[in-house]
């Protein structure tokens, strides 16, 4: 397909082709009536609460515990974040805060699938149309997901996907917005254009590379579930290390970060101290993100209750990097085995 781009010279045109045929596939597969690409997934979000006539005054829920680009993505637009706790299980979005964080102020929830979690979005969106906002659903992490029948990024007023470096499906930068709405599609598109020319444009080069993994993102999606049961197998019995999972039957996962929950007191470490040993084993174990409100000014934000889940997903999450999702067995067993060995070594040093 890059040759054939570079042969024909559609690469370097404003409208070669490919940019077009991406839209009406990825509307397609998400059964959505539009989808709109641009510059990158971060800037997606932004132009979604764009879209739907977000700005000052208003409040946006999302939970405390997220990308941190979603948060400034909130002030961009000027209006104020209102952090939502998040559910012990998954350390994703919780429903149950969720609606004790609506006021008269809110427009809009963001809502992010997670560290393979996923949001129980049938409920989410009647919980917001019963409050009158409306839903950003941002599956950067979780292209091809499925949730309770659809495709994560189908259900809210907007979806968004990433094409990110690092992301599952990859044109170094780039983004969708997903929406089933005529009026927010209009608006997006009058956004993303100006005198004639696109403002914040995916490549007509870049949508020749997204096209064949999304041919393979299905199979490639099966597999690393398949790998992400077999390293949980490994890895059931050791203390303070719990995987995280959909908190939902009717899921599928997808798995860009695989999410764990640490207990640094049960497993005898410090996090820090367990992801640097891991790290010194060759596995790219991190971290997770840092807890939104947390080292910000209070008035920044709208906090909802004390956000223990958060601070506890602050401390504790932990992330493995998809790669090695797509390895041999044998090098999954490898990984597990070197997640034992620092267990294992703690364990006989604490003794002595």
């Amino acid at each position: 397909m890059l040759r054939s781009a570079w042969r024909d010279g559609s690469w370097g045109k404003y409208q070669g082709g490919a940019v077009e045929r991406l839209e009406l596939r990825l509307a397609h597969e998400h059964g959505v009536a539009h989808a709109a690409v641009c510059s990158s997934g971060t800037l997606a979000i932004e132009l979604a609460l764009r879209a739907l006539k977000v700005g000052p005054g208003d409040e946006v829920i999302l939970a405390a515990y997220d990308y941190p680009g979603n948060f400034l993505a909130v002030h961009a637009v000027g209006a104020r974040p209102v952090l939502a706790d998040v559910a012990p299980d998954d350390w994703n979005l919780d429903l149950t805060s969720v609606a004790e964080a609506f006021s008269p102020a809110t427009r809009a929830v963001i809502a992010s699938h997670l560290h393979g979690g996923l949001i129980p979005m049938r409920e989410l969106t009647a919980l917001a149309a019963a409050h009158g906002s409306a839903v950003i659903e941002d599956a950067a992490q979780a292209p091809g997901a499925m949730v309770q029948g659809r495709r994560a990024g189908a259900w809210g007023d907007i979806g968004v996907l990433s094409f990110g470096g690092s992301k599952l499906v990859s044109a170094g930068r780039g983004g969708t917005l997903l929406t089933g709405r005529a009026d927010l599609y209009q608006r997006l598109r009058l956004i993303l254009h100006r005198a004639g020319n696109l403002l914040y444009p995916l490549s007509e080069l870049q949508a020749v590379v997204l096209a064949p993994q999304f041919d393979r993102l299905d199979e490639r999606n099966m597999r690393r579930r398949r790998t992400v049961a077999l390293l949980a197998d490994h890895l059931r019995d050791v203390p303070g290390l719990r995987l995280i999972r959909p908190r939902m039957v009717d899921g599928e996962p997808c798995y860009y970060k695989v999410g764990f929950q640490f207990d640094a007191e049960r497993f005898g470490l410090t996090r820090t101290r367990f992801t640097a040993a891991v790290r010194m084993e060759g596995i790219a174990l991190d971290p997770g993100f840092r807890a939104l409100h947390i080292g910000r000014s209070p008035a920044r934000l709208r906090r909802v209750g004390s956000l223990a889940e958060a601070e506890r997903a602050h401390d504790g999450a932990v992330v493995l990097h998809h790669p090695i999702l797509l390895a041999d067995d044998t090098d999954v067993v490898q990984v597990a085995d070197a997640i034992r060995k620092v267990h294992r070594w703690n364990t006989q040093l604490a003794v002595l």
